[in-house]
């Protein structure tokens, strides 16, 4: 197993808390890394953590990502105090440039384009359940709290919950939990499809990285183009999307890839995807 840290797991949390990275055989693990704070996110976190998410699109030799925390918690979400003066200007704390890691499409930002599977447990606030909405497939411990505060605090959620969560599960529960701020557990967001899979507690990211490393095996381009068709329905409609199956098909069916499925069919034998 190829393994290569950007972060240190194991070396001391710094104060104002960090994003770990490993590698796994072509899985990028981001971890959430502040949880004498209940990996509370500031602004450097944040930052960070869109540097990972850049990271991960960039490097050809990464295919998934997990985004996972360390400690008991996934995240209480932003720490207000350190956010405050930045939402009082206006401003941001992820630099231009980098992947966004809600994926709102807002401009100077790129989006992501392969699959992040994301593995909560404990507390998942505000920015948490943010996050792994704007992920492709979640893994909740059954020990899960979620809440989406921002009511209780006097500010909206901007990362896109009052966007995904009504997509998701429908106008009058994604109203109950934004307009309440109330707290609900793993099977209530499994009933909301806000996570696809809960799991013993302990066991969350174990099963996210089976499923980042089954994502792993299939074809990179094929991944890519299936995850953006999904996307592009959703977000504009599935005629939007329907009108690009035969161009993108022409495209991935010339690729080495597509030659090497064949192959690997005709030989009976798993197939050796290259992204090519």
């Amino acid at each position: 197993m190829n393994t290569t840290n950007a972060s240190t797991p194991d070396s001391p949390t710094p104060p104002e808390g960090r994003i770990t990275c490993e590698v796994q055989d072509g899985v990028l693990l981001i971890g959430i890394d502040r949880p004498a704070k209940r990996n509370g996110f500031t602004p450097a976190m944040l930052a960070a953590l869109a540097e990972a998410y850049t990271r991960l699109d960039d490097d050809a030799g990464l295919r998934v990502g997990v985004l996972h925390a360390h400690g008991e918690h996934f995240t209480a979400g932003l720490d207000l105090p350190s956010f405050a003066p930045l939402m009082q200007r206006g401003e941001r704390s992820v630099p231009f440039g980098l992947v966004d890691p809600t994926d709102l499409g807002r401009a100077g930002y790129r989006r992501r384009s392969k699959p992040m599977v994301v593995a909560v447990k404990g507390i998942t606030f505000t920015l948490g359940i943010e996050l792994m909405l704007a992920a492709d497939i979640v893994v909740a411990a059954d020990n899960g709290r979620f809440s989406q505060l921002e009511v209780r605090r006097g500010i909206m959620a901007t990362g896109g919950a009052t966007l995904r969560m009504a997509e998701r599960s429908g106008l009058g529960n994604a109203m109950l939990h934004l307009l309440t701020g109330d707290e609900f557990d793993s099977a209530e967001a499994l009933r909301l499809n806000f996570v696809q899979r809960v799991v013993p507690a302990g066991q969350e990211l174990a099963e996210a990285l089976r499923i980042a490393r089954a994502i792993a095996l299939q074809a990179p381009l094929a991944v890519v183009a299936t995850r953006h068709s999904v996307l592009k329905a959703v977000e504009h409609g599935p005629l939007v999307a329907m009108s690009e199956f035969e161009t993108v098909q022409q495209r991935l069916s010339n690729s080495e890839d597509a030659k090497e499925g064949v192959r690997s069919f005709v030989e009976k034998r798993p197939p050796r995807f290259t992204g090519h």
